[in-house]
Parts: structure tokens; sequence; C-alpha cells
């Protein structure tokens, strides 16, 4: 193993070493040595990052993309649902597949009938 740290858990004197990966450490590494124990991180100032082909944000740029559309263009140029076609295949969709998109959201979120009364 290289680089790793040593945690003792003070309730039960139980110690586990966790490895040091890429500058970080894994968090699913804390379960063993802590099960039932939560982390609070209100402002993700210790959540790293991941890369998605969905989202890229730079906070420090002011830059917030989806599929590779600046967030300016889509909110400008393109509503919720073809947005949500957007994420979900990869790509904004075309009349046809707009209107089929429309037709399956809408008949997904029909309420029942028992529910209306």
């Amino acid at each position: 193993m290289g680089e790793s740290i040593t945690i003792t858990d003070n309730r039960t004197g139980e110690s586990i070493e966790i490895p040091i990966e890429r500058g970080g450490i894994d968090a699913r590494a804390w379960g063993s040595l802590l099960p039932g124990i939560w982390f609070d991180d209100p402002s993700f100032t210790a959540t790293s990052g991941a890369d998605s082909a969905i989202t890229y944000l730079d906070g420090g740029k002011g830059l917030l993309r989806y599929r590779g559309y600046p967030i300016e263009q889509l909110a400008g140029a393109t509503s919720f649902l073809e947005v949500a076609h957007l994420i979900v295949f990869g790509e904004l969709p075309n009349r046809v597949q707009l209107a089929s998109w429309s037709d399956e959201i809408s008949n997904e979120a029909r309420i029942h009938e028992n529910f209306h009364k």
C-alpha cells in the first residue's frame, strides 16, 4: 500500500487503514469503521466532484453546461421538456422526437381516476 491514513474509533478502539489515492480517500472506506454514521457536508466543501458526461460546472468561471450546451442557451431557447430530453438521451429533440417525448411524459403524468374523488 502506498500512502494511507489510520483512523481510530475512540468509542471502540477499532482502527482502519485507508489508502490515499489520487490525493483523496474513498468515502466508502469509512463504512466498515463507522457503520450507521453519516457525514454532514452542507456546503459540499469536503465533497469531491466527479467527471460527468451530463453536467460541467466551473463555479470560478461561472460556467454551467448540460451535454455541452451553456445553461444560458438552454434557459433562453428551449423548453423544460427539451432540456429533459437532452439530459436523458444526450441530444436536443427534433420536432418528431419532442412530440413523442411530450406524449410519453403526459401519459406518465396522468392522475389515476381513483384520486379525483
